[in-house]
């Protein structure tokens, strides 16, 4: 099925590569990877032209997705979920977001998932946006300067060693806001003990 949609999207060349990124920032369940890299591998030379091309389709999708969770996402949740559960989950998201943004910008998790997600908790939209700017980025460039720089021997290496590598970001990222949070954690109890004792 995968390679059926990169196909299909394939023939239209680098307005193939637009319109998936596109939906794939929105609902579309197959991710826009996939038709970046046989587009990739077939014109190695356009590598950067649809790197960027996918990447401002993404974040022109981005809002769209944002809208979407903003106007079913919290219904379907206040259906299924006890309203303390949703906010709660909302209370820690817009506290977590940019960390779940950017962390899943390095995972298989499909982007959409995100930009739903941060409507339906009503998190910040051009904070999405901007996370989502530098997330992307990465996931994009990566692929393009690779085949832009190497041709098709760079598909055994971004089929088979690129997943380990934004893996390895990830949890870089995630050790990164991890201490960050227990640093800033640390810091106001600090000051609540200090106003105790001054008071």
């Amino acid at each position: 099925m995968v390679q059926q949609v990169s196909e299909f999207f394939e023939d239209f060349g680098m307005l193939g590569m637009f319109i998936h990124s596109f939906i794939d920032a929105i609902i579309f369940p197959i991710p826009a990877f996939f038709t970046q890299v046989s587009l990739s591998m077939l014109t190695p030379e356009n590598a950067l032209w649809l790197a960027t091309i996918g990447y401002i389709a993404c974040l022109m999708g981005t809002p769209l997705g944002y809208l979407i969770g903003k106007k079913f996402g919290e219904p379907v949740l206040h259906r299924f979920l006890k309203k303390k559960w949703v906010d709660k989950t909302t209370e820690s998201f817009n506290k977590n977001g940019e960390a779940a943004i950017l962390i899943g910008a390095f995972t298989p998790i499909p982007f959409k998932v995100f930009t739903i997600l941060s409507g339906a908790f009503h998190y910040s939209l051009w904070k999405l946006i901007g996370y989502a700017a530098i997330g992307r980025a990465v996931k994009f460039y990566i692929v393009g300067i690779a085949f832009y720089l190497y041709g098709q021997a760079s598909e055994e290496f971004v089929t088979n060693y690129l997943s380990y590598i934004m893996g390895g970001i990830a949890i870089i990222l995630l050790g990164y806001f991890y201490i960050k949070r227990k640093y800033h954690q640390k810091r106001n109890r600090n000051i609540e003990n200090k106003e105790s004792v001054v008071s």
